[in-house]
């Protein structure tokens, strides 16, 4: 499999993501337009998001902070969290149990 042959899917307006799937894992790889919002919300799946590119604004559980390449944030199962990209943002997450929605 090579990520180039994975099909982009614009998942919320501004994040376009190449999803890669196992039974129990989704890594999703994605391509953030500036200043695209992802509204605050909670889901079952425990989270783990790296920064690749760009600066992130992020809050999680209510503390907010400016996220840049490198940088890891560990989202625990149903804690609320929301995201603005401040520039162009490559993200990858990776969610466990798989993102079925995501298929």
């Amino acid at each position: 499999m090579n990520l180039k042959n994975i099909p982009s899917k614009e998942i919320m307006p501004g994040y376009h993501g190449k999803m890669v799937h196992s039974d129990t894992m989704t890594w999703a790889f994605w391509d953030v337009e500036k200043d695209a919002e992802v509204p605050e919300h909670h889901h079952v799946h425990e989270q783990i998001m790296h920064v690749l590119e760009g600066s992130f604004e992020f809050t999680l559980g209510g503390n907010t902070k400016v996220y840049v390449p490198g940088d890891v944030v560990i989202i625990p199962s149903n804690v609320p969290h929301s995201g603005k990209a401040l520039t162009e943002c490559k993200l990858m997450d990776v969610f466990s149990p798989a993102r079925e929605e995501y298929r």
